[in-house]
């Protein structure tokens, strides 16, 4: 695989990592960079944005949900997610990397209506910081 189809399937990985499809995109950004160690920013960069995008769509199927005050009240009360959104806001999607909890949130911030940019840059920042951590530890 050339290094442009790499990048392409870590996108591709880190998307479809942050729906509600299952999959992990850290071992594809491992085998990227561990064949093409001079895509090590653009891999990061790439993975952190397919990823983000992929949180997104969780967050807009979410913000599609009737969002009705009885079934806010019914859910909420129940919902870890929907507790920790209404709590922390926005910064509670540092943690959407996080496998199972991470999907929840998004979906949960989306039925809140919490602000579509905030909700991406805080997801952004947590996706990338984890990433980071994955690509300096094989370095």
């Amino acid at each position: 695989m050339d290094e442009q189809s790499s990048l392409i399937a870590l996108f591709t990985s880190s998307f479809l990592a942050a729906t509600l499809l299952p999959g992990g995109s850290e071992a594809v950004l491992v085998g990227v960079l561990l064949t093409y160690p001079e895509l090590h920013w653009q891999a990061l960069v790439l993975a952190t944005i397919g990823n983000t995008l992929g949180g997104m769509s969780s967050y807009f199927i979410g913000r599609f949900l009737p969002n009705e005050q009885a079934m806010h009240k019914k859910i909420g009360q129940n919902a870890r997610g929907l507790r920790w959104i209404n709590q922390y806001g926005a910064p509670i999607l540092l943690l959407s990397w996080v496998p199972l909890i991470g999907d929840v949130l998004c979906v949960a911030a989306g039925w809140l209506r919490i602000n579509w940019l905030n909700a991406a840059i805080f997801m952004a920042v947590g996706k990338f910081a984890r990433y980071w951590v994955i690509a300096t530890a094989i370095h």
